[in-house]
C-alpha cells in the first residue's frame, strides 16, 4: 500500500475561514463519519483542521498571513492515507464533506518515502 496526502482547499473570508462555526458543528457529524469510513478500514495514518493563522517564510523574509490563491482559497486541512490506488483515494475524496462549499476541493498526492539506508 502506498500513503497518499489529502489537502483540502476552501474559500476564505478576508481575516478566517469562510465557514461560521455553525457551519462546522453541523458539519462535523459529516467528518467523523467521512474519516471514521477510512479509519474503520485500517488506512487512516493522520488527519487534522489547519488554523487560519499563518506566517510565510521566504527567502525575502516573513509575511504574516496564510498563501491564498485566486478566489480566496486556501488549505484549510489534510489527512493521510494508505490506498491500494490514487482511483481509491479519489472516489473516498468526491465524497468529502468540504466539497459542499463554493470553490473547494480536495488535492490528493502520493508521498515518497525516504530511502532508509
Amino acid at each position: 500500500m502506498k500513503e497518499y496526502l489529502l489537502l483540502f482547499r476552501n474559500a476564505s473570508a478576508a481575516n478566517g475561514y469562510l465557514a461560521t462555526s455553525q457551519d462546522m458543528a453541523e458539519d462535523m457529524p459529516k467528518w467523523q463519519s467521512w474519516i471514521g469510513n477510512i479509519a474503520m478500514q485500517g488506512k487512516l495514518v493522520h488527519t487534522a483542521p489547519i488554523e487560519y493563522a499563518a506566517s510565510l517564510v521566504s527567502k525575502e523574509g516573513i509575511e504574516a498571513g496564510p498563501h491564498k490563491e485566486a478566489n480566496s482559497v486556501l488549505v484549510s486541512g489534510f489527512l493521510i492515507c494508505k490506498a491500494d490506488s490514487a482511483e481509491e483515494v479519489q472516489d473516498w475524496s468526491k465524497t468529502c464533506p468540504i466539497l459542499k462549499y463554493p470553490n473547494s476541493s480536495v488535492e490528493v498526492r502520493p508521498l515518497i518515502p525516504f530511502p532508509t539506508n
